[in-house]
């Protein structure tokens, strides 16, 4: 028997950093409710998009980045009422997300458990975000 990972703040579960699928599938399993069922939702249309997408967990976040690079070009984070999507470079996206940083190029999508998600907006985002040069991590 295993046991549960830890939940930090805001249900984001505390998962062993490592690189591939395994960790970042984990990670969608402990966070929990309907953010898992979105997470893995993301998931899959990030790897529809951009389908050898590279993947990590890293801080108790999934990261993807593009194939053959050794940067990362997304990441989610779980919080108490949403799911945060990180376009590492999202201001270079036309059009960015919605959601500003307070780091010049970064840019938000805040998913709440009643949004409806623009899928085909996201998968354009997560094309273009894939193709930029992605964050050092």
């Amino acid at each position: 028997m295993t046991d549960k990972p830890v939940l930090l703040s805001g249900d984001n579960p505390q998962i062993a950093k490592g690189d591939g699928d395994e960790p970042v599938q984990a990670w969608i399993s402990a966070i929990p409710g309907w953010k898992s069922d979105l997470s893995r939702r993301l998931d899959a249309l990030i790897v529809q998009a951009v389908p050898d997408v590279r993947k990590a967990v890293k801080w108790n976040s999934p990261l993807y980045g593009a194939p053959g690079a050794e940067t990362w070009f997304l990441g989610l984070h779980g919080f108490t009422r949403y799911v945060k999507v990180s376009f590492f470079n999202g201001a270079e996206l036309d059009p960015p997300p919605p959601g500003a940083s307070k780091q010049k190029l970064v840019r938000y999508l805040d998913i709440p458990e009643d949004h409806e998600l623009d899928e085909a907006q996201f998968i354009q985002w997560v094309k273009s975000a894939a193709a930029l040069p992605g964050a050092k991590m």
